[in-house]
């Protein structure tokens, strides 16, 4: 199997149910002052705005690469897809250290979207409407 050399060596994807609107999710990205908290060590630029379907960044900071938020819409909810695709800034990282930083981006990602689901369905049990949370 051939190596691509050109790919990143992070390429990160989630995907996690909301039962809300994709408005409410994307909502919870509108404010940049949000991503220092979700993302401590990146420096986000956008580059395109979905609007209801999400955000795509360029990333710097430990690492350089793009992430996108997708907002897909499913039956009462949304589901959230999550991509990070870069490499750690400044150094070529062994395969071990490569590993363990993908481990720690997925965990990551997947705490970032479990925790929205915690706040922004806020108790929600199956079959009943979602809230409608304004500006999270």
């Amino acid at each position: 199997m051939a190596v691509n050399e050109n790919a990143p060596a992070l390429d990160i994807i989630d995907e996690t149910f909301i039962a809300v609107p994709p408005s409410t999710i994307a909502s919870a990205f509108a404010d940049p002052r949000s991503w220092r908290l979700y993302w401590p060590d990146l420096v986000l630029e956008v580059y395109t705005d979905r609007g209801d379907q999400g955000l795509r960044w360029t990333v710097r900071g430990a690492l350089v690469g793009t992430m996108e938020v997708w907002l897909e819409p499913v039956l009462d909810g949304t589901i959230l897809h999550y991509f990070l695709r870069a490499d750690l800034a400044g150094e070529r990282p062994s395969p071990s250290r490569l590993r363990r930083e993908a481990d720690r981006r997925a965990r990551a990602a997947k705490a970032i979207a479990l925790n929205l689901k915690d706040v922004l369905e806020d108790g929600r049990a199956p079959g009943v409407a979602p809230a409608v949370h304004e500006g999270h």
